[in-house]
């Protein structure tokens, strides 16, 4: 019987499930969206979630708590400095699971993770991505045309010498 037993073992040991939620912890934190299976996805979350919650405090202990888990002090000062004040009249449910299908490889679930309140930022950056891929991909285009215009200029010279 499983009274009380909740949570998903995720076919892990126990450290290396741990070691799995600090790190999906940390990406989500620092990109504020991650894509990851669903299983894990929505284990993540009830793991950030009190994360989060236990972060508003915002005192030394805390800090100290929030230290053990994620080991990248950049990603625990953004933590403390933007995400929660930015969270901090929320009540709860601070991130969002996206179903997205099965991944080809091996029909996997997947899903996206992502922080509520930063989904503007994540499109912005999505977006300025896309420009970039436009410009470049216009830049290869020219050079291309470039290209065809300097191999219809070198035919033309050449049928120019044979013919005189």
């Amino acid at each position: 019987m499983r009274h009380n037993v909740k949570g998903r073992k995720l076919g892990r040991t126990a450290s290396h499930k741990s070691a799995l939620l600090n790190s999906l912890t940390t990406s989500l934190l620092k990109h504020k969206r991650i894509r990851t299976t669903e299983a894990k996805a929505k284990e993540a979350r009830t793991f950030i979630e009190k994360l989060i919650t236990k972060a508003k405090k915002n005192d030394l202990h805390v800090k100290r708590q929030v230290m053990a888990l994620i080991h990248d002090k950049d990603v625990v000062k953004e933590l403390f400095s933007e995400i929660i004040p930015k969270i901090g009249e929320r009540p709860g449910g601070y991130t969002r699971v996206i179903k997205l299908g099965n991944r080809s490889g091996d029909a996997a679930a997947m899903a996206i993770l992502e922080l509520v309140d930063y989904n503007d930022v994540v499109n912005k950056k999505a977006e300025e991505q896309q420009e970039k891929k436009k410009i470049k991909t216009k830049e290869k285009d020219d050079k291309k045309a470039a290209g065809v215009v300097e191999d219809a200029n070198i035919i033309e010279e050449k049928s120019e010498k044979n013919g005189k």
